[in-house]
């Protein structure tokens, strides 16, 4: 099998955060949208491909089924993959890398050896070369065995599509924007409110609040694995980015963090993604942060925990500080908390709604904390 006019394209996003992918995915309209663990398959062509790496704001990368024979021994498979039509996926000159996911229920369990058979079967029949690494690479293939079927996805974006292109600067333990978007959106947050991190680090959520205020294409500023596959067309994708419809906004977004250094890396950030007039970034503490006059809004924020940063008294200390400041000072807003410690989060003494489930983050197990309106 090799592409029809329409194959599957599967979304990857950090298991837990599914749902909120999905209503991102359909109300963009893509076709044929389905959850299924950790991402969301759509069904199209190529002008689906480049539309969803260049648009999406929640997907962390997008990989395409373009391929897959049956194989019950590693000279089958030497054998089908050097008959294998690479060169309607691949351009020549690219350097590949394969990975390879199997397990012992297939008659080849062999990861190492099935990778080995595969780049040799790219390389010997093909005009490329095998990356000494995946950071190496130009084009990742990765072949999944399933009842000893091997099947074939290419990954279209390269870098993970949370590098936006525009965040050099980091203070420690950011939150991924792909990550920020989703948590936003589960936070109700659509582009037409206030939102405030008061600990905001990089800026990573008050950057994403105002992309999404002005609607900016979330890929914009960066190149992608699919510009040297042999489908690229760029004319096609140059077209996707002079239809896209941006729009101007009149929120205001807050920014702010004890920490002097981050506000720099934050008004930086924030400039090379073109929304610096959006954001306001200031070196204030928690116990300072005053409500922004006008409408009611999100606060957002990625507070410390435990094995990220500082000790658990203090941590305690911040969080209820940070619940009282929010009682106190942001009647009628939302609140929106990511954190790993329910204890912590317990100690703001906030109203939370109930928690989903745990999403992987640097190591971590973290939830979402929302509230309704204080």
């Amino acid at each position: 099998m090799l592409f029809t006019s329409e194959f599957e394209i599967l979304l990857t996003t950090p298991p837990g955060l599914e749902v909120w992918l999905l209503e991102e995915v359909q109300e963009a309209g893509f076709k044929r949208a389905k959850i299924i663990r950790g991402g969301v398959t759509i069904w199209g062509g190529w002008h689906d491909v480049w539309r969803a790496n260049l648009t999406l704001r929640g997907a962390s990368k997008v990989l395409v089924r373009f391929g897959e024979f049956r194989a019950f021994h590693l000279a089958q498979l030497d054998k089908r993959a050097r008959k294998f039509p690479w060169g309607d996926v691949l351009t020549p000159g690219v350097k590949v890398k394969v990975e390879v996911i199997t397990n012992r229920r297939n008659k080849i369990y062999h990861a190492g050896a099935a990778i080995e058979r595969i780049e040799r079967a790219i390389s010997g029949e093909f005009d490329a070369s095998i990356a000494t690494s995946m950071d190496d690479a130009d084009i990742v293939i990765k072949t999944r065995i399933v009842s000893n079927n091997v099947l074939l996805s290419v990954d279209s974006s390269g870098d993970g599509l949370h590098k936006r292109g525009h965040k050099q600067a980091m203070g420690k333990a950011p939150m991924r924007e792909t990550m920020a978007a989703m948590f936003l959106r589960a936070c109700g947050y659509a582009g037409h409110e206030t939102v405030l991190d008061p600990m905001c680090g990089s800026g990573t959520f008050i950057i994403e609040a105002a992309e999404i205020a002005r609607n900016l294409m979330a890929g914009r500023g960066r190149t992608f694995a699919f510009q040297k596959l042999a489908s690229y067309d760029e004319r096609a994708v140059q077209k996707i980015r002079d239809v896209w419809q941006t729009r101007e906004s009149t929120q205001h977004f807050y920014g702010s963090d004890r920490n002097v250094n981050v506000i720099g890396f934050s008004n930086a950030n924030a400039k090379r993604a073109g929304i610096d007039k959006l954001c306001s970034f200031s070196p204030t503490p928690l116990s300072k942060i005053k409500r922004p006059e006008g409408q009611v809004g999100l606060v957002m924020v990625n507070p410390p925990y435990g094995a990220r940063i500082g000790k658990k008294k203090d941590l305690v200390a911040l969080y209820t500080a940070f619940g009282e400041v929010m009682r106190e000072r942001f009647k009628g807003w939302r609140v929106g908390m990511v954190t790993s410690d329910t204890n912590l989060a317990q100690a703001t003494k906030l109203p939370w709604l109930p928690v989903g489930e745990p999403i992987a983050h640097g190591g971590l197990k973290v939830n979402l904390f929302r509230t309704d309106v204080l």
